[in-house]
């Protein structure tokens, strides 16, 4: 049986700075959508795209991560306690980020960037889609290091089982590992070659909240649920009930981006 090796949630002090794991990971995931994006950006120079677009890019995606997946955090899983410890909203290197928040933060800082350089919004959400699940990857390997978001019972036979001693003696699905291979990895390979050719407007943006909405549903059923604003329930999570509106937004999006190339 695997046993959570419980990890200093410090990587390491810089006198009186502590720099966490936490804050680590989502610096890896920003360096990787810089690399990532300035690689692409190189192979779409004639659609409008240059290395040097990336660092604004990334300078408004950050905001949008941050502000929007604390306030997702406090708004859709814990209000109660925030609003409870106003000051506690601050403390984000203690970890508590939403994704769905956080999409939804990237999705206004998009709007603004793209407004702020006569780019449209789909222009700039097609772009950026494909560079952003290996930052969920690492967001979800934080997770893992901090024995946060920890997985439900599994059967003790399951050769990766593991225990979570700071929450009880069953073994459990190390689930944020799944959602790591599953929103990160895989998302990734699916949509850097699928974009790596001409697409219709859109349909990058679209694959993105079906892949994104799919492997969120399928990870909830391995991930202890977190109660949220509708309650503690084992069937539907709050993950789940997010991601659904993702799911069908992407497919009727997929589909009239096909319907509208076909016109003549």
């Amino acid at each position: 049986m695997l046993i959570h090796p419980q990890f200093d949630p410090v990587a390491l002090h810089l006198g009186p700075l502590a720099v966490r794991w936490y804050g680590l990971m989502y610096l890896i995931g920003f360096l990787l959508f810089m690399a990532l994006g300035r690689r692409r950006a190189r192979q779409n120079v004639l659609h409008g795209w240059l290395p040097r677009d990336i660092d604004d890019l990334l300078f408004y995606g950050v905001l949008g991560v941050v502000i929007g997946g604390r306030l997702g955090q406090v708004l859709f899983y814990e209000p109660g306690y925030y609003f409870a410890n106003l000051l506690e909203i601050l403390a984000v290197w203690k970890g508590g980020m939403s994704f769905h928040g956080g999409f939804l933060g990237v999705l206004v800082a998009m709007a603004w960037f793209g407004h702020k350089t006569g780019r449209s919004f789909w222009k700039v959400t097609d772009f950026i889609a494909p560079l952003v699940p290996l930052g969920l990857m690492t967001g979800r390997i934080g997770n893992f290091i901090n024995g946060e978001l920890w997985g439900r019972p599994a059967d003790p036979t399951l050769p990766w089982a593991m225990i979570f001693p700071q929450v009880d003696n069953l073994p459990r699905h190390p689930s944020q590992l799944y959602q790591a291979g599953m929103e990160g990895l895989l998302l990734f390979l699916i949509l850097w070659f699928y974009s790596a050719k001409p697409r219709p407007r859109r349909a990058v943006s679209a694959l993105f909240l079906i892949g994104y909405g799919v492997f969120r549903w399928i990870g909830e059923y391995f991930r202890e649920p977190d109660a949220g604003v509708f309650g503690h329930s084992y069937l539907v999570s709050m993950g789940q009930w997010l991601s659904l509106p993702m799911i069908v937004i992407g497919l009727l999006m997929l589909v009239h981006a096909y319907r509208q190339e076909k016109k003549p």
